[in-house]
């Protein structure tokens, strides 16, 4: 039996029978590491001495018949920008390549208190920054669908990892679709919860408030195990939601019928590959099918959500970035003249094209005189954005979209024209502004390459998106 392609539910099934340990499942997973991950680069750092630790810590609990967790003896990847305590956290930047914190991001903690085995930290687009995981001041993935191909951003990565079979599962961030578009190109289940349902506290900041860490994993049951186990209040993250937490696997229920599901036309424009539509609308006939009442409606404002996105992002971008000055932590250069030639150089030699290119744009927006026609418009085009959503979820209990106008691109292809990288995003970044839950998963193929369908819910309307998304994949 090759262990590496079991789901999470799967091994855990297989781990409380006592039919597989947790450390030959480890093994198995780190053997798959070093034979597939030369090819793809979905990990910065692997972990196995740490990994094997863990795993035999669960294996002397399942020997002693001891209840564990379903994600106990697992063996699962965390994106390079998560904290991590003892194991280096780069963002994929030559400006953290050292880095070493000194505490656990509370999802980390969460993750080990369930008894989790983390194997590795996966490569991003640095800081988050980007849709292909080109921007790694390292090395660039490759989607294990087709290596000559991107796989997504900026949680490529993790993506990559759980499709390559080299994690069982891994968490992401999202802050425009970096979850959710990984998701769709290399053929997995990707969940951008509602903000502030998964605590933010020790994930490094690109845009505070669009950020959310979720998870990328191999179906739907593994999605909702996951948000399990990361979900709920923190009192560290000052945006975290005091709400309960349902147990998601009781949505998991294959049964869609009476549900009012919402097609916006406005996510079905030029430019969309005519394979992702077909796609898409197959998966929408299949709802049809299972009995769930379907009509179009519009999102009039979503042809602003991409300029308004490219002005907040970038903003809140240039106050997060502004800590890295070469004194506290991370790269400091060595050739300064004085304390102020010391920060030029040091963000000069430590970032790289891409987090220059949006410390500059937000810079720009926030500096006196263009505040009020940049920034505050691009929160006021938010604040319609999220009222479209309100507006559309009084008649429709979710909103289904294609994740990307696209299949995976060529790497190489979209560098060199930032907008072409940027409109990548465009069906994603509505999401985050408007802090609405969101959900990929896979729906087709065009030539061999994966498509991923969007399903959008109401605030903390994840246990729907579950649902959906679980009837969808049995169906299929």
């Amino acid at each position: 039996m090759e262990l590496y392609k079991l789901t999470v539910h799967e091994a855990h099934e297989l781990l409380t029978k006592k039919q597989i340990t947790s450390v030959e499942l480890t093994r198995s997973v780190l053997e798959r590491i070093a034979q597939v991950d030369p090819t793809i680069r979905a990990y910065i750092t692997v972990t196995p001495d740490l990994a094997l630790e863990q795993a035999q810590r669960v294996d002397e609990k399942l020997a002693k018949g001891e209840r564990v967790s379903p994600l106990a003896g697992i063996p699962i990847a965390v994106k390079d920008n998560i904290c991590t305590k003892g194991v280096r956290t780069t963002c994929a930047s030559r400006i953290l390549e050292n880095f070493v914190p000194p505490y656990d991001a509370t999802v980390a903690r969460q993750l080990r208190a369930l008894d989790a085995v983390i194997v590795g930290k996966t490569n991003l687009d640095e800081f988050a920054m980007g849709s292909s995981t080109e921007n790694s001041a390292f090395f660039p993935t490759r989607n294990p669908r087709d290596v000559e191909r991107v796989p997504g951003g900026s949680s490529g990565g993790s993506a990559a990892a759980v499709a390559a079979d080299i994690a069982i599962a891994a968490l992401g961030s999202d802050t425009g679709g970096s979850v959710r578009l990984p998701a769709s190109f290399c053929g997995v289940v990707g969940l951008k919860p509602t903000y502030g349902r998964v605590s933010r506290y020790g994930l490094v900041a690109f845009a505070s408030s669009l950020d959310q860490i979720g998870p990328l994993t191999k179906d739907i049951a593994d999605c909702a195990l996951v948000m399990n186990g990361i979900a709920g209040y923190d009192r560290m993250d000052s945006t975290s939601l005091p709400e309960p937490v349902p147990d998601y696997t009781k949505a998991l229920v294959p049964d869609v019928r009476g549900l009012r599901v919402g097609v916006p036309r406005e996510y079905f424009v030029a430019g969309i590959e005519p394979g992702v539509e077909k796609a898409v609308r197959g998966a929408i006939d299949r709802l049809v099918a299972l009995g769930a009442q379907v009509g179009e409606t519009s999102m009039p404002h979503t042809k602003y959500a991409l300029a308004a996105y490219y002005i907040i992002a970038p903003a809140e971008a240039s106050t997060n970035l502004a800590r890295y000055d070469g004194i506290k932590y991370g790269f400091s250069t060595r050739d300064a003249t004085d304390m102020l030639d010391g920060y030029f150089k040091t963000r000069q030699q430590g970032f790289g094209p891409e987090v220059k290119r949006r410390i500059m744009l937000g810079t720009y927006a926030l500096s006196a005189g263009y505040y009020d026609a940049y920034y505050l418009k691009a929160e006021k085009v938010r604040t319609l954005i999220k009222h479209d959503f309100d507006e559309a979820f009084q008649k429709f209990d979710v909103l289904v979209a294609p994740t990307a106008p696209t299949v995976a691109f060529k790497i190489g292809e979209r560098m060199a024209n930032p907008m072409a990288m940027y409109l990548t995003d465009i069906f994603t970044l509505t999401a985050n502004p408007a802090g609405v839950p969101a959900l990929a998963l896979p729906c087709g193929q065009v030539e061999g390459l994966p498509v991923g369908l969007q399903i959008f819910g109401k605030p903390l309307g994840e246990e729907t998106l579950l649902r959906v998304g679980y009837a969808l994949e049995q169906a299929h």
